[in-house]
Protein backbone atom coordinates (compact mmCIF):
# COMPACT_ATOMS: atom_id res chain seq x y z
CA UNK A 1 0.00 0.00 0.00
CA UNK A 2 1.14 3.58 -0.71
CA UNK A 3 2.36 5.53 2.32
CA UNK A 4 -0.49 7.67 3.64
CA UNK A 5 0.24 11.35 4.16
CA UNK A 6 -1.73 14.45 3.43
CA UNK A 7 -2.46 18.09 4.02
CA UNK A 8 -5.21 20.43 5.13
CA UNK A 9 -5.73 23.71 3.27
CA UNK A 10 -6.70 26.21 5.97
CA UNK A 11 -8.37 29.31 4.61
CA UNK A 12 -11.43 31.58 4.56
CA UNK A 13 -14.33 31.84 2.10
CA UNK A 14 -13.63 33.53 -1.24
CA UNK A 15 -9.85 33.19 -0.92
CA UNK A 16 -9.42 31.52 -4.32
CA UNK A 17 -9.33 28.10 -2.69
CA UNK A 18 -11.58 26.43 -5.26
CA UNK A 19 -9.18 27.35 -8.06
CA UNK A 20 -6.11 26.22 -6.10
CA UNK A 21 -7.83 22.94 -5.22
CA UNK A 22 -8.74 22.33 -8.84
CA UNK A 23 -5.12 22.73 -9.91
CA UNK A 24 -3.94 20.36 -7.19
CA UNK A 25 -6.62 17.77 -7.97
CA UNK A 26 -5.82 17.87 -11.69
CA UNK A 27 -2.42 16.25 -11.06
CA UNK A 28 -3.96 13.04 -9.65
CA UNK A 29 -0.98 13.03 -7.28
CA UNK A 30 -1.81 15.63 -4.64
CA UNK A 31 -5.10 14.40 -3.24
CA UNK A 32 -8.52 15.79 -4.05
CA UNK A 33 -9.00 18.68 -1.60
CA UNK A 34 -12.62 19.56 -0.92
CA UNK A 35 -14.63 20.68 2.12
CA UNK A 36 -15.19 17.16 3.42
CA UNK A 37 -16.31 18.55 6.79
CA UNK A 38 -19.20 20.33 5.04
CA UNK A 39 -21.88 17.71 4.46
CA UNK A 40 -24.53 20.00 2.92
CA UNK A 41 -21.97 21.48 0.55
CA UNK A 42 -20.74 18.10 -0.64
CA UNK A 43 -24.29 16.84 -1.19
CA UNK A 44 -25.14 19.94 -3.19
CA UNK A 45 -22.02 19.59 -5.34
CA UNK A 46 -22.14 16.05 -6.63
CA UNK A 47 -22.08 13.65 -3.68
CA UNK A 48 -25.78 13.19 -2.75
CA UNK A 49 -25.10 10.53 -0.10
CA UNK A 50 -22.25 12.35 1.63
CA UNK A 51 -22.50 11.90 5.44
CA UNK A 52 -22.69 14.42 8.25
CA UNK A 53 -21.08 12.16 10.89
CA UNK A 54 -17.50 13.37 11.53
CA UNK A 55 -16.12 9.81 11.65
CA UNK A 56 -17.54 9.07 8.22
CA UNK A 57 -16.21 12.37 6.90
CA UNK A 58 -12.72 11.34 8.05
CA UNK A 59 -13.19 8.10 6.13
CA UNK A 60 -14.18 10.12 3.06
CA UNK A 61 -10.99 12.19 3.28
CA UNK A 62 -8.84 9.06 3.37
CA UNK A 63 -10.85 7.30 0.68
CA UNK A 64 -12.25 9.68 -1.93
CA UNK A 65 -9.97 12.56 -0.97
CA UNK A 66 -6.83 10.52 -1.68
CA UNK A 67 -4.95 9.94 -4.91
CA UNK A 68 -3.47 6.48 -5.72
CA UNK A 69 -0.06 7.45 -4.33
CA UNK A 70 -1.49 7.74 -0.82
CA UNK A 71 -1.77 11.54 -0.61
CA UNK A 72 -5.05 12.78 0.84
CA UNK A 73 -6.24 16.39 1.09
CA UNK A 74 -8.99 18.41 2.74
CA UNK A 75 -9.98 22.08 2.70
CA UNK A 76 -11.49 23.75 5.75
CA UNK A 77 -12.50 27.09 7.17
CA UNK A 78 -12.05 28.13 10.79
CA UNK A 79 -15.82 27.94 11.26
CA UNK A 80 -15.78 24.29 10.12
CA UNK A 81 -12.91 23.53 12.48
CA UNK A 82 -14.77 25.04 15.43
CA UNK A 83 -17.91 23.03 14.68
CA UNK A 84 -16.52 19.51 14.24
CA UNK A 85 -13.57 19.70 16.65
CA UNK A 86 -16.08 19.71 19.52
CA UNK A 87 -17.11 16.19 18.48
CA UNK A 88 -13.90 14.65 17.18
CA UNK A 89 -10.13 14.85 17.63
CA UNK A 90 -9.84 14.81 13.87
CA UNK A 91 -6.11 15.46 13.57
CA UNK A 92 -5.35 12.29 15.50
CA UNK A 93 -7.15 10.30 12.79
CA UNK A 94 -5.36 11.72 9.75
CA UNK A 95 -1.89 10.18 9.35
CA UNK A 96 1.16 12.35 8.70
CA UNK A 97 -0.89 15.52 8.33
CA UNK A 98 0.69 18.73 7.02
CA UNK A 99 -0.82 22.20 6.60
CA UNK A 100 -1.23 24.76 3.85
CA UNK A 101 -2.43 28.25 4.77
CA UNK A 102 -4.06 30.19 1.93
CA UNK A 103 -4.86 33.90 2.25
CA UNK A 104 -5.85 36.71 -0.08
CA UNK A 105 -4.13 40.09 0.10
CA UNK A 106 -7.18 42.00 -1.11
CA UNK A 107 -9.37 41.62 1.98
CA UNK A 108 -12.02 44.06 0.82
CA UNK A 109 -12.21 42.37 -2.58
CA UNK A 110 -12.63 39.08 -0.75
CA UNK A 111 -15.46 40.52 1.36
CA UNK A 112 -17.19 41.93 -1.73
CA UNK A 113 -16.87 38.55 -3.45
CA UNK A 114 -18.43 36.81 -0.46
CA UNK A 115 -21.29 39.32 -0.24
CA UNK A 116 -22.05 38.87 -3.92
CA UNK A 117 -21.91 35.08 -3.65
CA UNK A 118 -24.36 35.11 -0.72
CA UNK A 119 -26.79 37.14 -2.80
CA UNK A 120 -26.43 35.34 -6.14
CA UNK A 121 -25.79 31.84 -4.70
CA UNK A 122 -23.04 31.56 -7.30
CA UNK A 123 -20.00 30.29 -5.43
CA UNK A 124 -18.13 29.06 -8.52
CA UNK A 125 -17.91 30.45 -12.02
CA UNK A 126 -19.34 27.17 -13.31
CA UNK A 127 -22.59 27.74 -11.38
CA UNK A 128 -25.39 29.99 -12.69
CA UNK A 129 -26.35 33.06 -10.69
CA UNK A 130 -29.78 32.51 -9.13
CA UNK A 131 -30.39 36.08 -8.01
CA UNK A 132 -29.08 39.52 -8.81
CA UNK A 133 -26.42 41.10 -6.60
CA UNK A 134 -27.27 44.45 -5.01
CA UNK A 135 -24.73 46.65 -3.23
CA UNK A 136 -25.08 46.23 0.54
CA UNK A 137 -22.57 48.09 2.70
CA UNK A 138 -23.62 46.29 5.90
CA UNK A 139 -23.25 42.86 4.33
CA UNK A 140 -19.82 43.69 2.94
CA UNK A 141 -18.68 45.01 6.31
CA UNK A 142 -19.92 41.92 8.17
CA UNK A 143 -18.09 39.63 5.72
CA UNK A 144 -14.92 41.72 6.02
CA UNK A 145 -14.97 41.43 9.81
CA UNK A 146 -15.64 37.69 9.61
CA UNK A 147 -12.67 37.19 7.27
CA UNK A 148 -10.39 39.17 9.58
CA UNK A 149 -11.54 37.18 12.62
CA UNK A 150 -11.02 33.85 10.84
CA UNK A 151 -7.53 34.89 9.78
CA UNK A 152 -6.76 35.81 13.38
CA UNK A 153 -8.05 32.41 14.53
CA UNK A 154 -5.76 30.57 12.11
CA UNK A 155 -2.75 32.67 13.07
CA UNK A 156 -3.43 32.03 16.76
CA UNK A 157 -3.79 28.30 16.04
CA UNK A 158 -0.44 28.14 14.27
CA UNK A 159 1.29 30.23 16.94
CA UNK A 160 -0.16 28.20 19.81
CA UNK A 161 0.60 24.78 18.32
CA UNK A 162 3.95 25.58 16.75
CA UNK A 163 2.69 24.30 13.39
CA UNK A 164 4.50 25.95 10.47
CA UNK A 165 2.16 25.80 7.47
CA UNK A 166 3.12 26.23 3.85
CA UNK A 167 1.87 29.75 3.21
CA UNK A 168 0.29 30.65 -0.12
CA UNK A 169 -1.06 34.03 -1.16
CA UNK A 170 -3.81 33.90 -3.76
CA UNK A 171 -2.51 36.82 -5.81
CA UNK A 172 0.94 35.24 -6.06
CA UNK A 173 -0.58 31.90 -6.99
CA UNK A 174 -2.38 33.54 -9.91
CA UNK A 175 0.93 34.84 -11.26
CA UNK A 176 2.76 31.49 -11.13
CA UNK A 177 0.35 28.61 -10.62
CA UNK A 178 2.64 25.70 -11.47
CA UNK A 179 5.32 26.74 -8.99
CA UNK A 180 2.76 26.80 -6.18
CA UNK A 181 1.56 23.33 -7.14
CA UNK A 182 5.21 22.25 -6.95
CA UNK A 183 5.47 23.74 -3.45
CA UNK A 184 2.53 21.65 -2.26
CA UNK A 185 4.09 18.60 -3.94
CA UNK A 186 7.32 19.17 -2.02
CA UNK A 187 5.32 19.37 1.20
CA UNK A 188 4.00 15.83 0.73
CA UNK A 189 7.08 14.33 -0.95
CA UNK A 190 5.71 14.10 -4.49
CA UNK A 191 8.03 14.61 -7.44
CA UNK A 192 7.20 16.31 -10.72
CA UNK A 193 3.41 16.70 -10.52
CA UNK A 194 1.80 17.35 -13.89
CA UNK A 195 -1.13 19.78 -14.12
CA UNK A 196 -3.88 18.70 -16.49
CA UNK A 197 -5.15 21.99 -17.89
CA UNK A 198 -8.12 20.23 -19.47
CA UNK A 199 -9.57 19.76 -15.99
CA UNK A 200 -9.33 23.44 -15.02
CA UNK A 201 -12.72 24.99 -15.79
CA UNK A 202 -12.98 27.68 -13.10
CA UNK A 203 -12.35 31.30 -14.06
CA UNK A 204 -11.93 34.42 -11.95
CA UNK A 205 -15.30 35.96 -11.03
CA UNK A 206 -13.91 39.39 -10.17
CA UNK A 207 -15.21 42.07 -12.57
CA UNK A 208 -15.85 45.79 -12.91
CA UNK A 209 -18.65 45.65 -10.33
CA UNK A 210 -16.17 44.37 -7.75
CA UNK A 211 -14.03 47.49 -8.09
CA UNK A 212 -17.10 49.76 -8.11
CA UNK A 213 -18.37 48.22 -4.87
CA UNK A 214 -14.92 48.51 -3.26
CA UNK A 215 -14.67 52.20 -4.14
CA UNK A 216 -18.20 52.91 -2.92
CA UNK A 217 -17.61 51.01 0.32
CA UNK A 218 -14.42 52.94 1.04
CA UNK A 219 -16.16 56.23 0.26
CA UNK A 220 -18.84 55.37 2.82
CA UNK A 221 -16.74 53.59 5.45
CA UNK A 222 -13.19 54.83 4.98
CA UNK A 223 -12.98 57.28 7.90
CA UNK A 224 -9.37 56.89 9.16
CA UNK A 225 -10.34 58.24 12.58
CA UNK A 226 -12.33 55.07 13.33
CA UNK A 227 -10.74 51.85 14.58
CA UNK A 228 -12.77 48.75 13.78
CA UNK A 229 -14.34 46.64 16.51
CA UNK A 230 -13.63 42.98 15.73
CA UNK A 231 -16.06 41.53 18.26
CA UNK A 232 -18.63 39.21 16.66
CA UNK A 233 -22.01 40.64 15.78
CA UNK A 234 -23.83 40.63 19.11
CA UNK A 235 -26.81 42.53 20.48
CA UNK A 236 -25.68 46.03 21.40
CA UNK A 237 -26.23 45.61 25.15
CA UNK A 238 -23.99 42.50 25.21
CA UNK A 239 -21.27 44.27 23.27
CA UNK A 240 -21.37 47.25 25.62
CA UNK A 241 -21.23 44.97 28.67
CA UNK A 242 -18.21 43.08 27.29
CA UNK A 243 -16.35 46.32 26.68
CA UNK A 244 -17.31 47.82 30.06
CA UNK A 245 -16.30 44.75 32.06
CA UNK A 246 -13.26 43.93 29.94
CA UNK A 247 -10.65 44.92 32.58
CA UNK A 248 -12.40 42.82 35.25
CA UNK A 249 -13.00 39.57 33.31
CA UNK A 250 -10.08 37.67 34.81
CA UNK A 251 -11.06 38.74 38.30
CA UNK A 252 -14.70 37.81 37.83
CA UNK A 253 -13.95 34.74 35.64
CA UNK A 254 -16.14 36.16 32.87
CA UNK A 255 -15.52 34.45 29.54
Amino acid sequence: MARQRGYAICTQPRSGSNLLCQYLSSTDQLGYPLEYFNGPGRRALGLPDFPDAPELQIDAILRIGATPNGVYAVKLFASDFAAFSRRLRWMDLLPDLRFVYLVRDDLLGQAVSWARALQTLQYRSTQPAKRAAVYDSGLIRSRLMTIVRERAQWEAFFARTGIEPLRITYERFLKDRSSHVDRVADLVDVENPVIDQRRIDLVIQRDAATEEWKQRFRAENGDPNVLDDLLPDLPSFIRKARVAFGPFRSMLRIR
